[in-house]
């Protein structure tokens, strides 16, 4: 019971980094001695310093450390990377009893670091809140155990089945579905993955910004789909205020500040090929936002893994029809009249 009381601070402390350490995991730890936390850090930034260092350098007494039982989320990790190796500073530094969340499925690390540990003499338990760490950083163990990114489809859609108006251009105003409460929370999804993708269309009639201006947190990587290169560079999504990259047909295409234009020839491949050149990106999670083709695409070739659906009590009769997810529910919650539907992908390739 202690040892699940602990591990689920761990867990508070590391989802401190979400929006941020992205495509490392989140990961939290602590430092218990005579039943007292003596210690505690989580991992903050990508390439910074990793939770264990940051527990134990929050130690006051030092020699309390060979008296302490170190908790942690993940693994400690085994080989140096942007930092040195954590299983060897738990070593050096005496503590003699490890508490392990998961196992790190990272082929640098899975199961060396717990064997630095026990080598050493360093009593090792693992599996402790198993399920709660692997769904914290569900988007870093997809990237790893399936070799693409976690990937998040979301839409907002009128009560009959409508996502928009139609329209032929931005200059007509689309129809505000979304209320002042989910367009924060829209800001928030983006901030927890690390790229944001949406097509043609949408840029065309949206000229939308793609940021998380309303959410504190890194704001995603852009991903456009733009075949035909029909965006104009004066477009938002263009500005160059964020990493973007552009799949388009087009192969004269010059890449300029912060964007970058990729070769995909969408007549020959596939969204499972479009994913597969995301991974080699080294994005391990991708939010997916429109249109409804593309919203689509991914749900007929069953490559999503979670879902979120906002419903609003308002009709049009007509319009843009929503895509159709054809799932049982997962679970609901409402914000003033409009209510967001929860889904995830079982059978997710």
């Amino acid at each position: 019971m202690e040892d699940s009381l602990y591990m689920s601070r761990c867990l508070t402390l590391a989802a401190l980094g979400e929006g941020y350490v992205a495509p490392n995991p989140m990961v939290g730890a602590l430092l218990m001695c005579n039943g007292q936390i003596i210690g505690e850090g989580y991992h903050r930034a990508y390439g910074g310093v990793h939770a264990e260092p940051n527990a134990i350098n929050s130690v006051t007494d030092k020699s309390m450390l060979c008296k302490s039982t170190l908790y942690v989320t993940l693994e400690p990790c085994s080989h140096f990377g942007k930092t040195p190796p954590c299983a060897e500073l738990i070593v050096r530094c005496g503590i003699p009893k490890v508490v392990i969340g998961t196992e790190d499925p990272n082929p640098k690390v899975a199961g060396k670091g717990i064997k630095i540990l026990q080598n050493a003499g360093i009593e090792v338990v693992t599996g402790v809140l198993k399920d709660e760490c692997y769904d914290l950083n569900k988007r870093f163990f997809t990237f790893i155990e399936k070799k693409r990114p976690f990937i998040v489809l979301k839409w907002a859609q009128t009560a009959d089945g409508f996502l928009d108006i139609e329209r032929k251009n931005c200059a007509q105003k689309p129809l505000q579905i979304s209320n002042r409460l989910t367009k924060i929370l829209t800001h928030k999804v983006r901030t927890e993955n690390q790229a944001i993708m949406v097509g043609t269309n949408t840029v065309l009639l949206d000229n939308p910004k793609l940021t998380a201006r309303h959410w504190q947190g890194k704001a995603p990587v852009r991903l456009i789909l733009d075949p035909k290169g029909r965006i104009p560079d004066t477009f938002n999504v263009m500005d160059g205020s964020e990493p973007t990259f552009v799949f388009t047909e087009k192969e004269n295409k010059t890449n300029r500040k912060n964007c970058e234009f990729i070769y995909f020839d969408f007549s020959k491949k596939n969204i499972t090929h479009l994913v597969t050149e995301i991974y080699n990106l080294n994005i391990h999670s991708v939010l997916v936002e429109g249109g409804a083709k593309l919203l689509t695409s991914f749900i007929n070739e069953q490559l999503w893994d979670d879902a979120q659906i906002e419903i609003s009590p308002i009709q049009t009769g007509k319009g843009v029809k929503a895509p159709f997810l054809p799932l049982a529910l997962l679970g609901e919650k409402e914000y003033e009249k409009n209510r967001i539907l929860f889904y995830k992908n079982a059978i997710s390739g």
